[in-house]
């Protein structure tokens, strides 16, 4: 995957982009680089979405998301509506997220997850939409 990065890069540099123009990118170059292979705080899956660091945690009977701002910082939840769509063994289902102090987003599963689920998580924050893609 990094060497997919770097030829990325590579042929963006070659095509007349600066460093700096390439550094702004989204983070599609970092994820292929390997950052989102990456354990986050609580142990979970990380990527960033438009900005967001998110990470990912389940359990049994739980989807955890915790969110984080632009700058880094643990994002206020309060007031979020989100929900994640998690497609398993042929089957989707859609399951309603609740914002827990400091900086979560809580949904309760039906079955645990099983190897090759699918989460896409769907929310907005300051009034632009998010989505984060995550497998198990």
């Amino acid at each position: 995957m990094r060497n997919t990065a770097l030829t990325l890069a590579l042929v963006l540099l070659a095509g007349g982009l600066s460093h700096a123009a390439i550094a702004e990118m989204p983070s599609l170059i970092r994820v292929a680089a390997g950052d989102a292979a990456k354990p986050g705080p609580n142990g979970g899956q990380t990527t960033v979405a438009d900005g967001h660091p998110i990470e990912f945690v389940s359990t049994e009977k739980e989807l955890v998301f915790f969110m984080q701002g632009e700058d880094g910082k643990p994002l206020d939840t309060k007031g979020l509506s989100a929900r994640a769509i998690v497609q398993a063994g042929g089957k989707t289902e859609t399951v309603a997220l609740t914002a827990a102090a400091p900086n979560k987003l809580v949904g309760t599963l039906n079955a645990p997850l099983g190897a090759g689920a699918k989460v896409v998580l769907s929310t907005k924050v300051h009034g632009h939409s998010l989505q984060a893609r995550f497998s198990k």
